[in-house]
């Protein structure tokens, strides 16, 4: 894989495959996790969603359903043994697909992410997969079988239940995954419960029992997630605090400044000035 990485984060010829690398451990960043599976080849990293910290490395992947919010940071690297991650956006059609020939069995609350230990058979599937990179013309042909194949695997393992419910409509984290998008897709407006609840098909104290199961964060923690990270993207881009606050949702420029601080563990100004300069440096690097 080291071969096929041009940076710290490489996009490959095969569809949704990025090859990460780092030489050196890394600051706690903050993201969004789509549904995908990780696959530490090299070194261990460190995941928290919500108030849960997992760590994976070469014994283990990484998979979640649903789109997270999560600090994460690599704990393991050196340039002689740098961290090295094949990261795998998951396919629901592929998912939908395997379901007649898969296990049937359901979880109730199953969360949506996990750290799930490698097997023989699916480190299999991985290996032939990548090894495609070395001879690109057979990516179009080859790839989706190897693909179909994780996916099988996957949804054969510990976190199938949860992968099963992500493309079964009606089931809870099908419900759930309906809610996140509303809350996406609105995070700078109010949210009620209720009306969350509504639009998910279950009563406010199912709704919130079941969110915070599959994503280990109540509703409104997930939205405040999301307000701070767009809020850290306009600030970095030279907006102000104060207009910043207002333009993702919040009534109060000193609350935005508390929780912001506390997410990212510098208030918004030092914050930016921080980042700006880490992107100089990373230019003249």
């Amino acid at each position: 894989m080291l071969r096929h990485a041009a940076g710290p984060r490489t996009t490959t010829a095969i569809p949704n495959l990025t090859i990460v690398v780092s030489t050196q451990p890394s600051e706690p960043t903050v993201g969004l996790y789509r549904p995908m599976v990780c696959l530490v080849l090299q070194g261990a990293k460190e995941a928290t969603i919500g108030g849960r910290a997992l760590r994976y490395d070469e014994s283990c992947y990484f998979v979640t359903s649903l789109d997270l919010p999560a600090t994460t940071r690599i704990i393991e690297a050196s340039p002689e043994r740098p961290y090295v991650c094949l990261a795998y956006a998951l396919d629901p059609e592929c998912l939908a697909e395997l379901l007649p020939d898969t296990p049937r069995e359901t979880a109730l609350q199953a969360p949506a992410f996990a750290v799930n230990p490698v097997t023989d058979d699916l480190l299999d599937a991985w290996h032939r997969l990548v090894k495609l990179l070395d001879t690109p013309a057979d990516i179009a042909v080859m790839a989706p079988l190897c693909e179909r194949e994780i996916h099988y695997r996957l949804l054969k393992g510990p976190q199938g239940a949860a992968l099963r419910q992500i493309v079964h409509t009606g089931s809870h984290l099908n419900q759930i995954r309906r809610a996140i998008d509303w809350i996406k897709n609105h995070f700078h407006e109010p949210i009620r419960v209720d009306a969350l609840a509504d639009l998910a098909g279950m009563s406010p104290a199912t709704f919130h029992r079941h969110f915070k199961a599959a994503t280990a964060m109540s509703p409104l923690q997930y939205q405040k997630n999301l307000r701070l990270q767009e809020a850290r993207r306009l600030i970095v881009t030279s907006h102000d605090a104060a207009s910043t606050a207002f333009a993702v949702g919040y009534e109060s420029p000193s609350q935005f400044s508390r929780e912001y601080a506390r997410l990212f563990g510098l208030p918004p100004a030092r914050d930016a000035a921080r980042m700006r300069g880490a992107d100089e440096m990373a230019a003249v690097g």
